[in-house]
């Protein structure tokens, strides 16, 4: 499945699941309507700040936008090949995303990036219906990572944990693409009331 075509079908699905209108997402995200209508029909590219908040508004991570619906398919396969790992380029920062987990319903996602010399991207990281706690492994590179008030340097083989409830800002200081590996586990579920 094209990975826009995935993105459409995974916020319309959140959003349904959820009982919300387009306007109702739309309030709670500070996205327009027009604009999710847009992405839900395949007909926009929406960037990673976009999804982020439409993400939080929905109470899950950025990841399960990339997750196919596993009960729609057969049972999942425990394995996910690399030609069939979607692959998700933001189109503000160019920085490229793969999700190398499987579809198996599992608390952790493992994501490869790559993100392009000289580029920043900002995510806001409001509160969700679970704890979603993330791990940054530096493969290859230098990345600057701002989380909250706190701000540090990594380069390769440096790991920092952090907790998706802070505004957090990846960016590339050097005229050299970084990679990095993100490790995603949700946990502790909390109620959220609209």
């Amino acid at each position: 499945m094209d990975v826009n075509t995935l993105i459409a079908s995974r916020v319309r699905q959140l959003r349904d699941a959820q009982g919300l209108s387009l306007e109702a997402l739309a309030e709670l995200s500070g996205v327009s309507r027009s604009n999710i209508s847009l992405i839900e029909s395949g007909r926009s590219s929406p960037t990673a700040v976009v999804l982020d908040k439409l993400t939080a508004a929905l109470g899950t991570s950025l990841s399960s936008l990339f997750q196919q619906d596993v009960a729609a398919a057969a049972p999942p396969s425990p394995l996910a090949r690399l030609q069939v790992q979607p692959v998700w380029t933001d189109p503000a920062s160019g920085y490229v995303r793969r999700t190398v987990s499987p579809a198996v319903a599992s608390p952790l996602q493992l994501v490869d990036v790559v993100f392009p010399p000289g580029k920043r991207v900002a995510l806001d990281n409001s509160a969700r219906d679970a704890d979603v706690h993330q791990q940054v492994w530096m493969i290859e590179g230098t990345m600057e990572l701002t989380v909250g008030d706190d701000k540090w340097r990594l380069q390769a083989g440096d790991c920092l944990a952090m907790k998706l409830d802070a505004p957090i800002v990846f960016r590339n200081p050097t005229r050299e693409p970084a990679r990095y590996l993100v490790a995603l586990a949700a946990v502790s579920p909390t109620r959220r009331t609209r």
